[in-house]
């Protein structure tokens, strides 16, 4: 087991995740300034949602060293914050009668290809700035989805690991144990 106390926690930025969830806050800003009506309460809950994900993980990132059990639940939250914004698109193209991209279609599978080759919001800013509005909902869409599916892999991993090596309170413990066996 590492001596080190303090499990020194991941890079938020390295992290594909809160990459991916970088994106999603950008166009999401984007899209309520340009295509939702002021006074519309959704606008700042789709930020908000937006925001908690990417923030979430920078949270949970930083609580790592101390608290696995915080740094699991602040991911979770980053990925219901997701499901909440997820929601809140698809009502938009409900709403204005607009389709929703299918699995297997054209546009569906070449925008999957792209959340999948790139993490970069200005890469997607590029692209959306002469889009409109129900296909940057469905891009989005898509790229929720990813982001959800990367978290839910983050999660695997941060159980997994906290099931083999514990979290801090574990390795204080174990510390503790082993120095007063020196000391006998």
């Amino acid at each position: 087991m590492n001596e080190l106390i303090p499990n020194i926690g991941s890079n938020y930025k390295d992290l594909l995740s809160y990459q991916k969830c970088d994106v999603i806050y950008q166009i999401t800003y984007y899209f309520c300034e340009q295509f939702l009506r002021n006074g519309d309460r959704t606008i700042d809950q789709m930020i908000q949602a937006a925001r908690s994900g990417k923030q979430n993980i920078i949270e949970g990132c930083a609580a790592s060293s101390t608290s696995a059990k915080t740094e699991i639940k602040l991911i979770n939250v980053a990925k219901a914050s997701l499901q909440e914004l997820l929601e809140d698109y698809e009502d938009y193209l409900k709403t204005r009668g607009h389709r929703r991209w299918e699995k297997g279609s054209v546009e569906f599978e070449t925008m999957r290809k792209l959340g999948r080759e790139h993490n970069d919001a200005q890469y997607f800013m590029n692209i959306i700035c002469s889009r409109p509005p129900e296909t940057i909902a469905n891009m989005i869409i898509i790229l929720i989805k990813q982001a959800d599916y990367l978290l839910y892999r983050q999660l695997q991993r941060l159980s997994s690991d906290f099931l083999k090596h514990g979290g801090f309170s574990e390795r204080m413990t174990y510390l503790r144990r082993k120095n007063r066996d020196k000391t006998k």
